[in-house]
């Protein structure tokens, strides 16, 4: 029957997402984590269920029902012959990282690449990758929370939920603490110790307060205020002419333009475009990566394990997207500025470069189709995913803001197929909990078609963990020794479609992994590990 069949799938993601969690879920966990996942609630109506806990109940073979020690319920997974090995690497899972290697051991580890293994040919040596890592929109929030003025770290949760509309769940970007949170933040956030307690502070704030007695009287701030005060419109109309470029050309066409309002302003039937808006441009996208480097990656958005976009791990790059988001958020949320840059029905089209605003944040979008009068859909360039937007909230993009390269690589993961011609929901679902909220370890093995074939590995457990192996082991994937082309990206592919290449894969500059790996060693190790890798039966 449909719902027997349903059940014995839901069996399967319900294990997937257990054995993922290494101290289990509580029945809200689990139903949180399944819409993340799945993007719908559990099927307990569609089974006959009431409740959470009445559903588990009757998977006795998947779930093992506990109690915490607050008589909170927890869920563990209850692993069978086929996830044994995975729920032993995830049991071996380091929880936190204490204490900073020394340089002697950080190189040693760093300096290791691909080997052969005799116990598990297709495993490769220990990699040192970082700790849990916020996603940038995450830190940019961060950011602006402290941007107005400092918090105490006992009332950042209460302001994040004001400023927001939600908590800050730490936990489930791997965090174990709050405390732990601002401490991989230290390059841009400091905590004071201050007779009211620990005050959580932007490094930038502090820095042009130094001369104030007390931080509570500083009114400087990270950023501007989001909403204008008293500048008047030319105030920002000055402000936003000093970004035209070219421009000695486009002053010239400005001063025509501004002619040409004086004298026929009541009979133009359609607003002006800026000079300085993107009309015809695309974005490129970065550097193609050396075959066989090792990148620091943190996966952003998943279709499949056939279709995903990464971000490098590159502090300059991190920087520089957090920066663009800042400073459009800060230029696109004065009326004025906004007003500025709002697209006519003509600019509304396939393929142009634009932002979008979503929850107060703006984003690079390039617009794939429209939907109808009032909605489009649009390619995030930065994040890899496709939404469906109202069109009001569409603005064209400043031709400044197009510099930075689009952020999200298109890849697949090298080697593998599906067993059953495409990916089970099962599939999907365990690969997105693997790769969640982590920094991992890629392992460059080629581009096809404009998409980056590359190996994932967790280094965070006792045994790194090759996301090819455990897809593999469940039973999802077939390794196939070489990268058979992606279908989904085959259907479709708006990075190839938008985005224009920086250069010939294989001969452009490549980008900087930030594995803290020396050089030399690098490049040393790079011909072994191919001939190893090449060498290697999976």
């Amino acid at each position: 029957s449909k719902q027997a069949q349903l059940m014995e799938v839901l069996k399967k993601e319900v294990r997937a997402m257990l054995i993922a969690a290494k101290g289990g879920l509580t029945p809200e966990q689990l139903e949180e984590q399944y819409m993340a996942m799945v993007c719908k609630p559990l099927p307990l109506r569609d089974l006959g269920f009431q409740s959470t806990l009445e559903l588990v109940t009757q998977m006795p073979e998947v779930v093992r029902i506990c109690s915490s020690k607050n008589g909170t319920l927890i869920f563990k997974a209850i692993a069978d012959d086929s996830t044994k090995g995975i729920a032993k690497l995830v049991a071996n899972q380091k929880v936190k990282t204490r204490g900073k290697p020394s340089k002697k051991t950080a190189v040693k580890a760093n300096a290791t690449f691909l080997t052969k293994n005799s116990k598990n040919p297709q495993s490769f040596q220990t990699l040192n990758a970082g700790a849990p890592v916020l996603p940038a929109t995450v830190k940019a929030e961060l950011q602006d929370l402290l941007s107005s003025s400092p918090l105490l770290l006992g009332d950042l949760d209460k302001a994040f939920l004001r400023r927001f509309g939600r908590a800050f769940q730490y936990r489930q970007y791997g965090f174990l603490s709050m405390s732990e949170v601002l401490r991989s933040m230290s390059d841009s956030i400091v905590v004071e110790q201050t007779k009211a307690g620990s005050l959580v502070v932007l490094r930038k704030y502090l820095a042009n307060n130094t001369e104030q007695e007390e931080v509570s009287e500083a009114s400087a701030a990270e950023m501007p205020p989001l909403e204008p005060i008293c500048e008047t419109e030319s105030f920002y109309q000055a402000a936003l002419l000093m970004d035209l470029e070219p421009v000695q050309t486009q002053a010239v066409n400005l001063g025509d333009h501004l002619k040409q309002r004086q004298g026929f302003e009541q009979l133009s039937p359609t607003p002006e475009i800026p000079p300085d808006a993107v009309q015809d441009k695309s974005l490129c996208s970065l550097p193609p990566l050396r075959r066989r480097c090792l990148v620091g990656v943190i996966v952003e958005f998943v279709v499949s394990p056939s279709q995903f976009y990464i971000h490098i791990c590159s502090t300059e790059a991190s920087y520089k997207l957090q920066d663009l988001m800042f400073e459009m958020r800060h230029v696109y949320s004065h009326k004025v500025a906004s007003d500025k840059y709002i697209m006519p029905e003509s600019a509304v089209r396939p393929g142009q470069l634009c932002c979008v605003m979503v929850s107060k944040w703006w984003y690079r979008v390039i617009i794939h189709r429209v939907i109808n009068d009032q909605e489009v859909e649009v390619f995030y360039a930065d994040y890899g995913h496709l939404q469906i937007v109202q069109k009001s909230w569409l603005r064209f993009l400043k031709w400044h803001y197009s510099k930075l390269p689009a952020q999200a690589i298109p890849c697949s993961l090298a080697w593998v197929k599906p067993v059953e011609g495409m990916w089970s929901s099962a599939a999907v679902l365990l690969f997105k909990h693997l790769c969640r909220f982590k920094e991992l370890v890629g392992i460059v093995d080629e581009y096809v078609n404009g998409v980056l074939y590359l190996f994932l590995c967790d280094t965070s457990t006792k045994e790194d963990v090759y996301f090819h192996s455990v897809l593999r082991d469940m039973g999802y994937a077939d390794v196939c020794g070489e990268n058979v082309p992606s279908q989904e990206f085959e259907k479709l592919n708006p990075s190839a479609l938008y985005v224009q290449p920086s250069g010939k894969q294989g001969s452009a500059e490549v980008v900087e992994p930030e594995l803290r790996l020396q050089q030399d060693s690098r490049d040393a190790d790079s011909e072994t590990t191919t001939s190893k890798l090449d060498g290697t039966k999976l």
